[in-house]
C-alpha cells in the first residue's frame, strides 16, 4: 500500500522499517531538507526514489503528499485469537468514513485501547486510515469481523462486558467499568444496528451542557475511551 504525507510517512519510517519497500521524494524537495531527517535519509538511501511532482500527484491521487510518499507492505489484520487476549476493545459498527475511523484509531491508540474490531463493512481502505490516524493504525491490532454476533458471543464467554454508545445511555462519568470491556460505536447517521444493540450489556452516553444533537463520532469516541480507560472496577 502507498501512504503519503510527512507525519504518517515519518512515523512509518521511524517505527516500521521492516515494512518499507520504497520511499518516494517529490523532485520539488529532492534535497530532502525538511522532508527526511539526515539519519532517515542515510538509513533508506538505497530505497529512495525521486519523483517529478506530476507523478507524486498521480500516486497520491491528488492528495496533499507534502513531498513524501512511502510504499509499504499491505496492512495485515490481526487474528481474532490475538484480539481476544486483550482487555479493552473498541468495536466500530457500520462506520465507513476513513477520516472518522482514522481519528478513532488515533485516539484509541493514544488512550490505551488494546485492539479494534470493525463490523458492518466488507473491506476498508487501510492506506487512507493509516494516513488519517497519523500512522497509529500501523501499531493497532485491528480486524474486520464478518459475523459480529458470533464474535460478541465468544467474547462474552471470555468475560467481556459490552458497552454501547447511545444517546439514551447512562452518563459515562457516573459509571465504572469491568476490566474486560468493549466499547461499541455506531455510525453517526444510524447509530448502533439492532443486532449489535441486542448484544449490548450497558448503554453509555455523554452528558451535554447545552442542547445539541450529538458529537462527531470520533470526538465522542475519544471522550468515552478516556473515561473507560480510568474508571475500571
Amino acid at each position: 500500500m502507498i501512504i503519503y504525507g510527512k507525519q504518517v510517512c515519518l512515523h512509518a519510517l521511524e517505527h516500521h522499517s521492516e515494512k518499507i519497500k520504497t520511499v518516494y521524494v517529490a523532485q520539488k524537495g529532492a534535497n530532502s531538507k525538511g522532508l527526511l531527517p539526515k539519519e532517515l535519509f542515510h538509513k533508506y538511501h538505497d530505497k529512495i526514489k525521486f519523483l517529478e511532482e506530476k507523478w507524486a500527484q498521480s500516486m497520491s491521487k491528488g492528495g496533499n503528499h507534502q513531498g513524501l510518499l512511502v510504499e509499504m507492505i499491505d496492512f495485515e489484520e490481526a487474528l481474532f485469537s490475538q484480539i481476544k487476549k486483550n482487555d479493552f476493545i473498541v468495536a466500530l459498527d457500520g462506520l465507513t468514513d476513513v477520516g472518522n475511523i482514522g481519528a478513532i484509531v488515533r485516539s484509541a491508540y493514544a488512550l490505551g485501547v488494546d485492539a479494534i474490531i470493525v463490523t458492518g463493512v466488507k473491506q476498508l481502505n487501510f492506506a487512507a486510515i493509516a494516513r488519517s490516524s497519523s500512522g497509529a493504525l500501523l501499531d493497532m491490532p485491528l480486524m474486520i469481523a464478518p459475523n459480529i454476533l458470533d464474535t460478541f458471543n465468544e467474547l462474552g464467554q471470555l468475560g467481556f462486558s459490552i458497552y454501547g454508545a447511545s444517546m439514551d445511555g447512562e452518563n459515562v462519568h457516573s459509571m465504572s467499568f469491568d476490566s474486560k470491556r468493549i466499547l461499541v460505536l455506531g455510525s453517526e447517521g444510524k447509530g448502533l444496528s439492532k443486532k449489535v444493540m441486542g448484544k449490548v450489556n450497558y448503554r453509555v452516553s455523554i452528558e451535554m451542557k447545552h442542547e445539541f444533537d450529538s458529537l462527531n463520532v470520533s470526538a465522542a469516541a475519544a471522550i468515552l475511551i478516556h473515561r473507560m480507560g480510568y474508571a475500571v472496577r
